[in-house]
């Protein structure tokens, strides 16, 4: 296994310590204090390791099948779980999430039902922008400074936008595709 894809594992690996870090109470409460600390920087490490994965594959040409299916499940894991655990905080509404949570479930329906017909829908650059935005906003919610709620709201606001212009970014992007696998079918 290759470094990129090490990366991408350890992301992975990363989400249920992060979790336990979130959810499981210390003392009574749930992510305050060290533990809050120790979640973000997790959080941020495991982040960290999506910036550099992708550019280290393609630099140095070690790109492969499992680094293309896994890179973005990697994410979706981090990112969702994260999401989720701020619903349980209460520091995020459960409406936002499913929204966010919804378009992972379409846009992967979609790679599948493409792949199905070994056509590749490619990452854009909304989805990566949206996907930048998600992180910063989970980091700053994660982190749950007062002084920085103007920030944080706004972040959530605009990860919120991107989400569902990514969304419609892809389907318009990829509607030829699914037309043309739907009319290969009938």
């Amino acid at each position: 296994m290759n470094l990129p894809n090490k990366l991408t594992v350890l992301r992975v690996v990363a989400v249920p310590f992060f979790v336990v870090l979130m959810l499981v109470p210390i003392n009574g409460r749930q992510c305050e204090g060290w533990c809050k600390w120790v979640a973000l920087a997790v959080f941020i490490a495991a982040a960290l390791t999506d910036l550099v994965d992708g550019r280290i594959a393609r630099k140095y040409q070690l790109v492969t099948n499992f680094g293309k299916f896994m890179d973005p499940l990697a994410d979706k894991l981090l990112v969702c779980s994260a999401l989720i655990c701020l619903v349980e905080l209460e520091r995020i509404q459960a409406w936002i999430v499913i929204v966010i949570i919804s378009r992972e479930f379409v846009i992967s329906g979609l790679r599948l039902i493409a792949a199905d017909d070994n056509v590749v829908i490619s990452a854009s650059s909304w989805g990566k922008v949206k996907t930048v935005f998600q992180m910063i906003m989970v980091g700053f919610m994660i982190g749950n400074l007062p002084v920085l709620n103007i920030i944080t709201q706004t972040l959530m606001w605009i990860a919120l936008a991107l989400t569902i212009i990514s969304l419609c970014d892809y389907i318009v992007k990829n509607m030829n595709i699914l037309r043309d696998i739907e009319g290969n079918k009938k």
